[in-house]
This record gives structure tokens, sequence and C-alpha cells, in this order.
């Protein structure tokens, strides 16, 4: 009776219940969307999340900038993306908890250009 128990136990702990920081998790790999290690095209596998490309001047002293989200890439791969967008629109940028900004309002170019690279990209906000 003590083993059914604990099996019964350890079961429930192992199950994630409710969780703040994490986001959605892979189906498969039980891991957030953004570190995902599941192979494309396997059944469950995390799919492609819609990148949202907005400008936003919110606590910027009115000045502009173009914020990329919803990329389902590891840091170092943010990084590398930005710096390539960065010199696509000749203009500075920073990335800032896994959200690419880039100064000015560059949206045509960047949906232009992440949807060249294949990522499904949209223009969001006004």
């Amino acid at each position: 009776m003590q083993m059914e128990a604990r099996g019964i136990i350890e079961a429930m702990a192992s199950r994630i219940v409710y969780s703040t920081g994490l986001g959605s998790l892979c189906p498969n790999c039980r891991r957030p969307v953004r570190e995902c290690v599941c192979p494309k095209g396997v059944p469950g596998a995390a799919k492609p999340a819609a990148v949202r490309v907005a400008r936003e001047t919110q606590g910027r002293a009115g000045k502009g900038v173009t914020t990329i989200t919803g990329l389902p890439l590891s840091l170092s791969d943010i990084e590398a993306l930005a710096t390539k967008l960065k010199k696509r629109c000749g203009s500075g940028g920073t990335v800032r908890a896994g959200i690419i900004e880039i100064q000015g309002d560059h949206r045509d170019t960047i949906v232009a250009e992440l949807i060249k690279m294949g990522w499904p990209a949209k223009k969001s906000g006004g």
C-alpha cells in the first residue's frame, strides 16, 4: 500500500501544474518553446510562432524603435539575427530579454527580410 502511494506522489510531483516563468512548453521535450530541442516536423513539436514586428515609443522620450518579438530562438541566435537586421536597416539597436529593438521605424523592411528568411512575420500595432 505504501509503495502505491509513493508512486502516485512521485507521478504528481513530476507534472507541472502552474508556472509563471516558463511560458508555453513543447509537448514533446517539455522545455520552454524558445529552448525546444525537437527536430522540425516531429509530431507534436512546437510550431513556428507568429513573429510580431511593432513600433514603440513608450519610455524612450518620443524616439521610436522597431521591436521584434516571438522568435523561438536561443539568445545567441537572436543576437546574430539582430546584427543582420541592424546592418540591413543601417541603424543601431539592441537585444533586451529576447526582444530585438532596432532604432527607427523599419517595420516594412524587417517584415520583408524575416519572410525572406522563412519566418511567419506580421506587423502589429498601428
